[in-house]
């Protein structure tokens, strides 16, 4: 969630080129930032609360320099709790990204021993733990690494001293090395976009793994036993690494819009890569669809075509409760997680017991080297471009399209499912150029900006997708939404069904229509307002909107207008669209 960046060379201004990646990481979301650089040997740093942009640092030019943006979970937001850290004898400066889940123990005996402490992070606790090392061993490098050891939790940290040396370590969260072939520069970051536009090749960290940039040079070590590792150069294939708006207002809505092109791109996808992993699957003992958020809305989509398109018993499960699992997994079983960035820490913490059991794991991601990617046995990327509002929009079109084509593809009709996924590219481009539409959910949105609560039902296909709305709608209107399936509206929300009370619906031509329709007349009944997303109008809508029809593939097109309808709240609110409050793009801790 934090993001990490550091600069050594002198072909850029390290300054300059920090602040400048530490834009780069605005769309991870942060709540406070700062850098730190070199100059006569004295380490100068600058720390604000709130954001990057608009801000000249006052720092003087330098060749080296760290940054890192900060956001909030052990300390509130202050520019004392703001990183980088100073050592106390102010030899080193040190960001970090995760959570020391044993620092109140590390620090009652740092205390003890007479360091103190001048913000309330757990971060301070890695820079003294260091300082204490340096007495045993006097090697910064070796310092770090002992300290390093004596941390629990998922943690990365990334240091700069004296004498101009970067430091990185990596456990749990990312870290990512950028080289240039002509100049002797190197950058250290959270991830490859950052810095995607100055590098030729990338080296990725893995788990327990240190770097120590110096001069233009790297070189890599285990954290466990301090012996070198050959440093694994793979070529930058991050796309579009220059991010702009392109003429949209927001980020969000350009990704809308960018919709048909990620499907497109799915379908583009080698038959042979689908074929291998039907193999997979139909092999599988078990097969469980992994993801959190709006990846986990996936997921469990991915499972439920997996079970009516292809008769397999797929299970789908949220990060942050799959570990209930892992009692049950075997050796036979295969884990499929989705992930728009492949470092969702609470999903990787379940991949790595899995793996450990013995089971296959495969993924679709958006972003190349991720953890999740390095960690799959089968690796699938979605190449859908960057997407940098945290809200995350095209990407969950795209892995809704690869979990269909997937499902189609174990069972034996690739062919059918590029054509139906032609047809909803087609469909969802002139949906996206429809401008009543956009009239009509502007309208909409404006309507229900005074409303507090709103209530989401839906079956079947569409079952997730009214889930996946309600995560839009809490996350860019900040309003109470809840998604229900619609047999289970009698069981315990009739009660709260009321005069006026805005309830959504999402129906398709399908089977589980009829069944929606009951939902809806039991909440006419109590005077409801019922809006709905269907191909067809009912008598009982006192709001329609229209949506083509997409088939078995009709979820795809049906959640276009509810991430309108999220976007047009959020900027009505008066919200930051591209960065809600409170959450991050990169949920790198759990």
């Amino acid at each position: 969630m934090c993001g990490i960046y550091g600069y050594s060379g002198y072909k850029r201004n390290a300054t300059a080129a920090v602040m400048d990646g530490l834009r780069r990481l605005d769309y991870r979301g942060y709540d406070s930032w700062g850098v730190s650089v070199l100059k006569a040997s004295k380490i100068l740093t600058d720390k604000h609360v709130g954001i990057v942009d608009g801000i000249k640092s006052k720092l003087p030019d330098s060749s080296v320099a760290i940054g890192h943006t900060r956001w909030a979970t052990n300390g509130a937001v202050t520019v004392g709790n703001a990183h980088p850290h100073y050592a106390m004898d102010r030899s080193f400066v040190l960001a970090h990204n995760g959570i020391v889940e044993n620092f109140i123990e590390l620090k009652k005996d740092l205390v003890k021993k007479g360091y103190r402490f001048s913000s309330e992070t757990d971060s301070e606790v890695i820079v003294h733990l260091i300082e204490e090392m340096r007495k045993v061993s006097a090697n910064l490098v070796s310092a770090v690494r002992k300290a390093f050891k004596k941390l629990a939790g998922r943690n990365t940290i990334v240091l700069l001293d004296n004498t101009g040396q970067i430091i990185g370590a990596r456990n749990g969260s990312p870290l990512v090395v950028g080289l240039s072939k002509d100049t002797q520069e190197v950058y250290v970051s959270s991830d490859t976009l950052s810095f995607a536009p100055y590098v030729d090749d990338v080296v990725v960290l893995d788990n327990n793994e240190m770097v120590v940039c110096d001069k233009g040079k790297i070189s890599l070590l285990e954290i466990k036993n301090g012996k070198s590792i050959t440093a694994k150069r793979e070529k930058n294939s991050v796309e579009d690494g220059l991010v702009g708006k392109e003429g949209y207002n927001h980020y969000m809505l350009k990704e809308i819009y960018e919709e048909p092109f990620v499907i497109k791109r799915v379908i583009d996808a080698s038959q042979s890569s689908y074929a291998e992993l039907a193999k997979v699957i139909k092999k599988a003992r078990s097969v469980y669809c992994i993801g959190s958020g709006t990846a986990g809305a996936a997921a469990f989509q991915l499972a439920y075509y997996l079970r009516t398109i292809s008769g397999i018993p797929a299970v789908g499960l949220i990060g942050a409760e799959a570990m209930d699992y892992i009692d049950l997994v075997d050796k036979k079983d295969l884990f499929i997680a989705l992930s728009q960035s492949g470092e969702t820490a609470d999903v990787i913490e379940v991949l790595e017991k899995v793996k450990e059991k013995g089971a296959k794991l495969a993924s679709f991601v958006n972003m190349p080297g991720s953890m999740i990617t390095r960690l799959s046995d089968y690796k699938f990327m979605a190449q859908a471009g960057p997407e940098i509002c945290v809200m995350s929009t095209k990407i969950f079109v795209s892995q809704l399209s690869w979990s269909y084509m997937v499902a189609k593809s174990v069972a034996g009709k690739y062919s059918d499912g590029q054509k139906v996924l032609s047809g909803v590219a087609k469909k969802v481009t002139r949906l996206l150029k429809d401008k009543s539409l956009t009239r009509q959910v502007k309208s909409l949105a404006k309507n229900l900006s005074r409303e507090r609560d709103i209530f989401l039902l839906s079956k079947g296909q569409n079952l997730q997708i009214v889930k996946e709305g309600m995560v839009k709608l809490t996350e860019g209107a900040y309003i109470h939404a809840h998604a229900i399936p619609a047999g289970d509206l009698k069981h315990y929300a009739i009660t709260l069904m009321e005069p006026g009370k805005p309830v959504l619906f999402v129906l398709s031509e399908d089977e589980a229509k009829t069944d929606v329709l009951s939902a809806i007349h039991e909440v006419k009944a109590r005077g409801a307002r019922i809006i709905a997303i269907s191909q067809k109008p009912e008598r009982e809508f006192d709001d329609f909107i229209k949506v083509p029809n997409g088939g078995e593939a009709s979820a795809i097109v049906n959640i276009i207008p509810l991430q309108l309808l999220a976007y047009y709240l959020a900027v009505i609110l008066g919200h930051n669209v591209d960065k809600p409050r409170n959450i991050a793009k990169s949920v790198t801790v759990k």
